[in-house]
């Protein structure tokens, strides 16, 4: 009888190499030499340009400063603001050298900005010594007083299970992981530091013009920054436009509506206010929050940039409305006539390196360099603000000039008595907004934190 072992061999052979070539091939891939980060943003109806100091200047703080005044007077950080128009922030980095301090990116002629940004890196900041001295304790933390409530999904009626309730007296864990939900898979671009160059700074401070247009070639070159970091922004992927959104109430519900936008991956809508303002000034609120989700969501995360596998990941799980939505209802319960509320475009991203990435897995990818382009849009709808900002705006003048409004009010009665009815609605609004309950929370949380660690 022949022997079996050589054909044993064979097949335990045969076995081997059909696992191997099985297993998945891991591509090893290096980081890129360069990089750079374009952020996008749109914004209507934030706040109008406002005077520094006070109602007026807490009003422009409130939704993220004051707006364009001039052609100058630009920052870094605006695509995260809320100030009305349109924003860029660039941000770059490069492995060979780590003390880059200026660096220059080519844009096109649309963008009224050409032929170049000159993008700077701050200063490094000195180190103070610590103080020796005892400091001080915490202090005697006051527990607020009141509730929140959460609200979801688009229809007048509130559905069974809403909403979900949060007493601060009582500051139940459970009630809290149910509360809290924040769904956010945002990229945190690389904050501005030495070594790391962003535009706008304070050497080139130019608003983007109106009517600007970032779609075009562009190039980057520094000290360290490689060769041929060439790219071209398709139209695609510009500037999107504003979203044109409005508000109307009526006996059953609110109705948030908004003009289509083809550049638009998803929506979603968010709003947050008090149920009583004035007594929420005198520290005993009722914060209501809800959004257009299906699922509990307060929307913190949300209104931002949102990774394009996130909100697609998000919308067949019905969190984030698809492209198409033009509308969302909420029950009138859930957002108050003062209530602040959000209407977010998402757009798509738009990721470019070079080289490309080999196919085959087998082979390195180590790009030379590589860039991120974000984009959103949002709109702000603030009932009444037009009043309050009236109200805090003539107060403004007020302190300023020391000397008595004009008179003009005298032949409009019912409009003087009107602005006396609203200063103090706009004064406990504004004030109860912003201390709102998202501050609180964090005094509230962090005590708790500290109990714990004490026990």
């Amino acid at each position: 009888m022949p022997s079996l072992k050589p054909l044993a061999i064979a097949v335990t052979g045969l076995f081997a190499l059909t696992s191997a070539s099985a297993a998945e091939i891991v591509q090893k891939v290096k980081p890129p030499v360069s990089q750079a980060y374009i952020d996008l943003a749109t914004f209507n109806g934030g706040a109008p340009m406002a005077p520094t100091g006070g109602i007026g200047g807490m009003l422009g703080g409130l939704f993220g400063g004051g707006g364009k005044s001039s052609d100058r007077g630009n920052s870094f950080g605006q695509t995260q603001g809320q100030s009305q128009g349109r924003w860029m922030d660039v941000t770059l980095v490069t492995r060979n050298n780590k003390d880059l301090k200026t660096a220059t990116q080519n844009v096109p002629a649309g963008s009224k900005l050409a032929p170049t940004l000159n993008l700077l890196a701050p200063e490094p900041t000195k180190v103070v010594a610590e103080s020796h001295m005892a400091s001080e304790g915490p202090g005697e933390f006051q527990m607020p007083k009141g509730k929140m409530y959460l609200y979801w999904g688009c229809g007048t009626e509130v559905r069974k299970g809403q909403p979900l309730v949060i007493d601060f007296a009582k500051m139940d864990p459970k009630q809290m992981n149910q509360f809290f939900q924040n769904r956010n898979a945002m990229f945190r671009v690389p904050e501005p530091a030495p070594g790391r160059p962003v535009w706008p700074n304070k050497k080139d401070d130019r608003m983007l013009p109106d009517g600007a247009s970032v779609a075009g070639e562009h190039a980057f070159a520094g000290e360290g920054v490689v060769d041929g970091f060439k790219f071209n922004i398709d139209a695609a992927h510009d500037l999107m436009p504003a979203v044109e959104a409005t508000r109307s109430d009526d006996a059953r519900g609110v109705l948030f509506k908004w003009k289509p936008m083809q550049q638009a991956t998803g929506w979603f809508v968010q709003a947050m206010g008090m149920r009583d303002s004035a007594a929420a000034g005198n520290g005993d609120m009722e914060m209501v929050y809800w959004t257009s989700s299906e699922l509990p969501d307060m929307g913190m995360g949300l209104v931002n940039y949102q990774p394009d596998s996130s909100i697609a990941k998000w919308q067949k799980e019905k969190v984030i409305l698809p492209a198409s939505t033009s509308e969302c209802a909420a029950p009138k319960e859930a957002v108050s006539a003062m209530a602040m509320s959000r209407v977010i475009a998402y757009g798509d991203e738009l990721n470019m390196a070079y080289p490309p990435r080999p196919k085959d897995p087998r082979i390195d990818w180590e790009p030379q360099w590589d860039v991120k382009v974000r984009r959103k849009s949002v709109a702000s709808l603030t009932p009444g603000m037009g009043s309050m900002m009236g109200a805090a705006m003539a107060g403004h003048a007020d302190d300023e000039d020391k000397a008595p409004a004009p008179r003009q009010a005298l032949a409009q009665p019912q409009r003087e008595q009107q602005q006396q009815q609203d200063k103090p609605a706009a004064s406990s609004a504004v004030e109860a907004i912003k201390n709102s309950a998202f501050d609180v929370f964090k005094n509230v949380l962090q005590r708790k934190a500290e109990d714990a660690l004490s026990r």
